[in-house]
């Protein structure tokens, strides 16, 4: 409950430095935050055009529709950690000066990156709409997938954020593991296509929580179905007390900022 009351006595601080991390972001740029739409454009083009003669790709109707679902949230996912682990020695110099909640930091990069997700999300629904596919009374599962990512990506950026405050090399450790991790996520496929994979490599596909949340936004925007209910309650309690204990160890480690950023 302390969180919510910190969060509320600074909430103007909390505005403005989710404001700053959106501008700061694309500072600089000439396009600005047309960077959300242009990015992910991008990428998908790259990805629709070869994927489909590296893999089964081209077995799905409307392909790059079913790419722009799966790697806009992955795109919000990776940009938010990478700035998430930089955050709190990004911002040495105020910590250093000014006492305020550190916990606003991991959060203001979390939220810039769900805002920026729904400004890109203007694409999703133009590929949907131009594809046929359209939207289904199942959207309205949408804002508990949202849900699930953002406590996810939260959770995890409380760890790394303070972590990395301690053992610089963590960023990059954590960058590695992130280009791995979109091989293992249904990002350019299905998650059905390894059903018959070695159990190790589908098993770690099965219980990937992204490539979950990823699942199950396919499900209602691309499919039109419902997600898959156990799945994703698991994936928010999981996300949930992984928050939680992200919290308590930014909490102890936060007394040691000042001295060390």
């Amino acid at each position: 409950m302390k969180l919510f009351k910190d969060l509320y006595s600074y909430r103007e601080l909390l505005k403005s430095n989710v404001k700053k991390e959106i501008r700061g972001k694309y500072k600089g740029s000439f396009l600005g935050i047309l960077w959300s739409f242009v990015s992910p454009l991008l990428m998908t083009l790259v990805y629709a055009i070869v994927f489909p003669y590296l893999m089964r790709g081209a077995e799905y109707e409307h392909y790059t529709t079913f790419l722009i679902i799966g790697i806009l949230p992955w795109t919000w996912f990776t940009t938010s950690i990478a700035q998430g682990t930089f955050t709190v020695i990004g911002n040495g110099p105020i910590i250093k000066k000014v006492y305020f909640p550190r916990e606003i930091l991991p959060i203001s990069v979390v939220t810039s990156g769900l805002i920026n997700f729904f400004i890109s999300c203007i694409i999703m629904a133009l590929f949907l709409i131009f594809s046929g596919i359209g939207f289904s009374i199942k959207i309205l599962w949408l804002p508990l997938i949202i849900l699930a990512q953002y406590l996810l990506t939260l959770g995890i950026i409380f760890i790394t954020s303070a972590i990395n405050v301690y053992i610089r090399d963590l960023e990059y450790i954590v960058n590695f593991i992130i280009q791995m991790l979109f091989y293992g996520t249904p990002i350019l496929y299905s998650a059905d296509m390894f059903n018959d994979a070695p159990e190790i490599i589908s098993t770690l596909i099965k219980y990937n929580p992204l490539g979950i949340i990823v699942t199950c936004y396919r499900d209602i925007l691309y499919w039109g179905n419902k997600p898959h209910i156990l799945s994703l309650l698991v994936v928010i309690i999981g996300s949930l007390l992984l928050c939680i204990i992200g919290l308590a160890i930014f909490r102890k480690l936060s007394k040691g900022f000042a001295e060390e950023v």
